[in-house]
């Protein structure tokens, strides 16, 4: 392999990685705030253990998400020397603004929030974990303008041979973003709703497994309370809101990730055109949508493809918003790209022993196509899953079933498929460029980069290799922490988040109650240091 295959390869191991804890840091963040604001509010004890529950498990994959995240920095100047050179006067704006501004922010009142339960007055604290969701908002925000400017260049100026940035408003007001930074907070918050939907399906079926809940002759639940700490009535309420609270979010964030997909879509049709004929296997012009289509396994050739079952019109609405006008396909579009781009890569040094080589501008159509149908069927089936929660949980618990507990639980996985999937269609859809052409614009864009020339030309495919299999190594290492720790205070339940409830007996409101507002518990002294660590 080259030293190009083995350094795509690498970002691409680390960046799905790294992306997993990125939705549910995001999208978990928001629902603990909503919760804490309710326990604010009402006082009632339920949001309270709710709040240190989800805060923990918040708190873990947000710290796994910092230190997988740092190796993304590296790898640009490592690997993608080239590539930082060419997009550093872009690039540099928002990268800064996400890492001094909206992480510094977001990591320091995070820092105030798990430190600060009985230091802080209850309304300062509350407004710590506010504005550290904010900052996690305004984090994505900055990733993604960065992003949406490699899917469609603006607001620049070729100088030299690199893009220098003349309108700043223009790059970090990008249509592109603009559609993309709700598409993705939308698919945070469906992570969420399926995270808190498959953990609070467990408990509640713990609770009918070990005959603390009953249902009585009317199907209603009976709840019960063990002589066990945690596991009381309040117990009950904890884990039946946080699943219905996690359905009712799942469906929501699938009408938000629908809506604003299609906008997105659309959006494609006009800058990438070749990704979403390619996405579509539409080989052919026309306005017909692929439901199925087979070809030979690895091939780019559209010869190779035929389509099974076809809708027709459908294209031709998700790209133009009727079911008439006619969408050009894979070969009309691999014609216009090499009039427009060239057909061999042009023979200068920068582009290694591919120099001359003949250009492939169809994406990988099994990456394509199967990612874009992926992201649609994971998020779905996420969407019926929580409604069918809903119906399942109006008696006020879940069945007895330990299959359909474990179905719940493994569904969890559903709303991190939609996104990966997502996101590799993306990125692997965009090929062969790392920065995209403009092609609505009058004559050829000239900002736009070929993968090929972005690699570091002083790295070998040895290095990278080595780099490779040590990082996919640690990130294994890591995936079985992260898994362990998240299992471990899932089982748990509340009392592995709230110790205090083990100490006999302790009133939660009270015992939450900062330090200047009232003296501390005694054996509850060790609350914050238990929560954090």
């Amino acid at each position: 392999m080259e030293a190009l295959e083995i350094a795509r390869w690498q970002f691409g191991i680390t960046t799905v990685y790294h992306f997993m804890m990125v939705p549910l840091t995001i999208g978990l963040g928001l629902v603990v705030a909503v919760m804490q604001t309710i326990w604010y509010r009402t006082g009632n004890p339920a949001y309270l253990r709710m709040t240190k529950f989800w805060g923990k498990l918040f708190l873990i994959n947000f710290i796994m998400g910092v230190a997988t995240g740092i190796v993304q920095e590296f790898q640009f100047g490592m690997a993608w020397s080239e590539y930082s050179r060419f997009v550093g006067d872009v690039f540099g704006a928002p990268l800064a603004l996400e890492a001094l501004l909206a992480f510094f922010v977001e990591s320091t009142f995070l820092g105030l929030w798990i430190f600060g339960w009985k230091q802080l007055k209850k309304g300062v604290h509350l407004a710590c974990l506010w504005i550290a969701v904010v900052g996690s908002f305004f984090s994505a925000y900055f990733i993604i303008v960065a992003n949406s400017w490699m899917q469609h260049p603006v607001g620049v100026d070729m100088i030299d041979g690199r893009p220098v940035m003349t309108d700043a408003w223009a790059v970090f007001t990008n249509n592109t973003a603009l559609v993309a930074v709700p598409h993705t907070l939308f698919g945070a918050l469906a992570v969420a709703g399926g995270f808190l939907l498959g953990i609070a399906w467990y408990h509640l079926w713990r609770r009918r497994r070990d005959g603390i809940d009953t249902v009585g002759n009317d199907g209603k639940v009976i709840v019960g309370s063990a002589d066990i700490p945690g596991r009381d009535g309040t117990d009950h309420t904890v884990w039946l809101r946080s699943l219905r609270t996690g359905a009712v979010v799942a469906m929501i964030s699938f009408a938000g990730t629908a809506l604003t997909g299609d906008l997105q879509g659309k959006l494609m049709f006009e800058q990438q055109p070749m990704k979403m004929a390619a996405a579509e296997a539409a080989c052919h012009d026309g306005t017909g949508f692929s439901v199925l289509s087979v070809g030979n396994l690895g091939s780019q050739n559209c010869d190779d493809i035929v389509a099974l079952i076809e809708v027709p019109g459908i294209l031709s609405y998700l790209a133009k918003g009727d079911f008439t006008t006619e969408v050009k396909g894979v070969n009309s579009l691999v014609d216009q790209y090499k009039a427009d781009y060239g057909t061999h890569l042009p023979d200068y040094p920068i582009y290694g022993e591919r120099a001359g080589q003949e250009i492939e501008y169809v994406p990988v159509m099994e990456v394509t196509y199967w990612g874009f149908r992926m992201m649609i069927g994971f998020g779905g089936v996420a969407a019926l899953a929580a409604l069918l929660a809903l119906w399942v949980t109006r008696s006020g618990t879940v069945p007895q079933s330990r299959w359909l507990m474990r179905l719940a639980v493994f569904g969890i996985l559903a709303p991190f498929g939609a996104n990966a999937a997502g996101w590799i269609f993306t990125e692997m859809g965009r090929q062969p460029f790392v920065v995209a052409p403009n092609p609505d614009l009058n004559g050829i864009d000239p900002v736009f980069m070929f993968t090929a020339a972005a690699v570091s030309p002083g790295v070998s495919a040895g290095e990278i290799l080595t780099s490779l299999i040590v990082l996919t190594a640690i990130y294994a290492v890591l995936l079985v922490v992260e898994v362990k720790l998240l299992v471990k205070y899932v089982r748990g339940g509340v009392v592995s988040a709230m110790p205090e409830l083990a100490h006999a007996p302790v009133d939660e409101n009270e015992d939450a109650t900062p330090g200047p507002d009232g003296p501390r518990k005694p054996g509850a002294g060790d609350d914050v240091l238990a929560f954090a660590y």
